[in-house]
């Protein structure tokens, strides 16, 4: 209705659906689209994809990858893992996967492309397990997730009808991993990528080895942000903790803390991290500076001889 000499009458009905109606159909659109994949494929979905690659965020690389699988499940919800991976670093990688894909609820679909193989006769694989979907040149880059998980079904990607074509040959991430894990995300069977896989790579993973001693010996496996050096012994093993002896790089730290304010600042400690392994940190600083540490250092754990009351303590005190 306008002011003026004149009015004008809109019947109700009328405006209502010249207003509504492209909302309604787009809801009606996504709803039927959801549920039409769930009952296809007999399969739950959550529209969830994580993104862990070497990209960075100077780049495009990640936000085009987005607009890949946005154009193909226009509902989908994204996690951005981490696109600090060090670039080319698989091992890297495969740390950063391990380590979150746990913490997600299940049908997550987890896209990871740190691909110093692309366009060579690397396969591109996907993978499930009770955790999830992986999406991943087939390059060792899961193979933490492969060593920890049970792997329920595996693909190679073949077929280039859920592909951009033709692909690039410098961005499979964009023209062949992006839109496998959005048809993904859409409930569609991995059967459909290509044939199956039973023997995807898996990287030498060498465990800590247990000495009739009692000493560890382990290697630093990731360096975080802070400079923290994180390990393969896990904290289980390390009992009494006011006992232990840890040596990296010719340093020896007496003890496992409970926190970093237990040491003064400046000081390095090691204590037990919250993936329930031994890690070693310096206080409001770098370990990894300080103590010259990094990614396959060795360090060793070893018991010090301590007072009757030192172990009655260890032995009554909680673990943490």
């Amino acid at each position: 209705r306008g002011g003026g000499p004149y009015t004008i009458f809109i019947p109700l009905p009328l405006c209502v659906k010249t207003i509504l109606t492209p909302k309604l159909k787009y809801t009606r659109r996504m709803r039927h689209l959801d549920d039409n994949d769930t009952k296809r494929y007999n399969k739950p979905v959550n529209g969830l994809i994580t993104l862990t690659t070497d990209f960075g965020l100077e780049d495009p690389y990640v936000g085009i990858m987005k607009g890949v699988m946005l154009t193909i499940n226009p509902a989908v919800r994204f996690v951005d893992l981490s696109h600090g991976i060090r670039p080319q670093d698989i091992n890297h990688g495969a740390y950063v996967v391990v380590t979150a894909c746990r913490f997600f609820p299940a049908y997550t679909v987890h896209l990871v492309v740190v691909d110093p193989g692309v366009g060579s006769e690397r396969r591109g694989i996907a993978v499930r397990t009770t955790h999830g979907c992986f999406v991943a040149p087939d390059n060792g880059v899961l193979s933490r997730m492969l060593v920890r998980e049970e792997m329920l079904e595996a693909v190679e990607l073949r077929n280039p009808a859920y592909w951009r074509t033709p692909p690039s040959t410098t961005f499979h991430g964009r023209d062949i991993f992006a839109p496998v894990a959005a048809h993904l995300s859409l409930g569609k069977p991995l059967s459909a990528f290509g044939p199956p896989v039973t023997n995807p790579v898996v990287l030498p993973l060498p465990g800590p080895r247990h000495q009739a001693d009692g000493t560890i010996v382990g290697t630093v496996i990731h360096v975080d942000r802070y400079g923290n050096l994180i390990t393969n012994i896990a904290g289980d093993d390390l009992w009494p903790r006011e006992a232990i002896q840890v040596e990296i790089g010719g340093h020896v730290i007496h003890a496992v803390q409970q926190t970093f304010s237990s040491v003064r600042p400046g000081e390095p400690l090691a204590y037990i991290g919250s993936n329930d392994t031994l890690e070693i940190a310096v206080r409001n600083g770098n370990a990894a500076t300080l103590l010259s540490g990094a990614v396959g250092d060795r360090v060793t754990v070893s018991y010090a001889i301590i007072s009757p009351q030192e172990a009655h303590r260890s032995s009554t005190s909680p673990r943490s």
